[in-house]
């Protein structure tokens, strides 16, 4: 079986340290990649980290993870509250998603409260900032055993 995870950043998350830092923090989402990928290393995981702005190039990562990984984080950013289309990606998938938020979405706004994707994964972790994709893995690898 595949020890890769994929770990999927959708919109905007490539202005994460200029981007509102009172929410997400100051860390860059290559610090967040670095931060991954040690993890990942202590694990006995190999991370494979990407980020797009479209939402077609996210469906198209999800059907690839299906094919090569043992398992996925998403941050799929403002998707999270949008899109069916993801949803039904990983549904479509054999492999375990774990939804993943810096900011604890449920503190936000209320259009960010709901998540589309979310009955379709294992779960969620958020509001643990740049720490919420560490979880992630964690949780991946405990239930990727």
């Amino acid at each position: 079986m595949s020890n890769t995870i994929f770990v999927l950043n959708g919109p905007n998350l490539n202005m994460l340290g200029k981007r509102e830092p009172g929410i997400y923090g100051g860390k860059t989402l290559a610090g967040i990649e670095a931060d991954c990928k040690a993890a990942g290393a202590d694990l006995g995981l190999v991370i494979d980290f990407r980020q797009s702005n479209h939402e077609g190039v996210l469906v198209d990562w999800l059907h690839e993870a299906g094919e090569k990984a043992a398992g996925v984080a998403i941050n799929a950013g403002a998707y999270t509250h949008t899109s069916i289309a993801l949803h039904d990606a990983i549904r479509a998938i054999g492999v375990p998603v774990v939804e993943v938020h810096i900011s604890n979405i449920h503190a936000r706004e209320e259009f960010r409260h709901k998540s589309m994707i979310a009955s379709a994964t294992k779960g969620m972790i958020c509001g643990f900032g740049p720490q919420s994709y560490i979880l992630a893995l964690q949780a991946l690898k405990t239930i990727t055993q």
